[in-house]
């Protein structure tokens, strides 16, 4: 419940947005954190364990039940898993073939992966807010957040990672000279390189920045008023039947978050790497 008898509605909240942390403390050494604070004070170098959790649980769902589906696989009756799966595909494949104007076979399985990816850990929003973190404080683990797109540890290490493919495949394509030269020589040529590497570089820059803060701003904001609207459950009936209309109608329409999200992270990616295949 949101007080549970023990914490205050700032504090609720407060502890459902702080991850289960692990790091160097300059006092206790390498530990689990036990609080907001003591998690700050591990700096820069300490880990989400509850995010890395479910990002890894979830990526190897996807992979053995597409796997399971890869070696079952028939034309003669394939059951509805199979024709789900299928689906995905070629809606991928569609979409990368809209966006995708160069030749490169990772292009499709990395939007295949990322969309499928970002979209299973983006569903877990919609998990009601008390009852995994609850479950585990029963296993002794005070925090837990299970929604990782809400971590942006996750959302800019996944855009990074989208970010050094682009850069490797436009050096890859076009040469060194030709990738300096999109950053130095355009849009107002040779004699203005300092300020086309200014405003070029601002915008490479800007693109696994947007990438990740899109994603994770969105599904951050969604949490929180999953949160808030819990907080009703704890205040009288009244509220409480409030409560459970407003989750439902949240729910419903946070599902088209879900999707669009994992759209939009899946589209910008083809987008960014037809880019880097482009010799101009």
């Amino acid at each position: 419940m949101a007080t549970n008898g023990e914490l205050t509605t700032s504090g609720y909240i407060k502890h459902h947005l702080q991850n289960l942390t692990f790091g160097n403390h300059p006092e206790n050494g390498w530990s689990i954190a036990h609080s907001a604070s003591e998690a700050a004070e591990m700096g820069f170098m300490a880990v989400h364990l509850d995010s890395l959790f479910w990002s890894i649980v979830l990526g190897a769902g996807f992979l053995l039940a597409f796997r399971s589906v890869a070696k079952k696989v028939t034309s003669d009756a394939p059951g509805s898993f199979q024709n789900f799966v299928e689906w995905i595909f070629d809606f991928i494949d569609d979409n990368v073939r809209g966006s995708f104007s160069g030749k490169n076979d990772l292009i499709a399985p990395l939007a295949l992966t990322l969309f499928v990816w970002v979209l299973l850990m983006n569903l877990m929003d919609l998990v009601p807010v008390d009852w995994i973190p609850e479950v585990a404080k029963l296993l002794g683990i005070e925090y837990m957040k299970v929604v990782p797109t809400t971590d942006p540890n996750i959302t800019f290490s996944l855009s990074l990672s989208v970010f050094v493919l682009m850069i490797y495949f436009s050096i890859k394509n076009k040469g060194v000279s030709g990738f300096v030269g999109e950053l130095t020589l355009q849009p107002f040529g040779k004699w203005m390189i300092p300020v086309n590497l200014f405003l070029e570089g601002i915008s490479l820059l800007a693109k696994p920045l947007s990438h990740s803060l899109r994603l994770f701003g969105n599904l951050y904001a969604g949490e929180m008023i999953f949160i808030l609207i819990a907080l009703l459950f704890n205040a009288g009936l009244t509220l409480a039947l409030l409560g459970g209309v407003l989750q439902w109608a949240w729910a419903v329409f946070h599902v088209l978050i879900v999707l669009l999200q994992a759209f939009i992270f899946m589209v910008l990616t083809i987008v960014y790497m037809d880019m880097a295949h482009h010799k101009h």
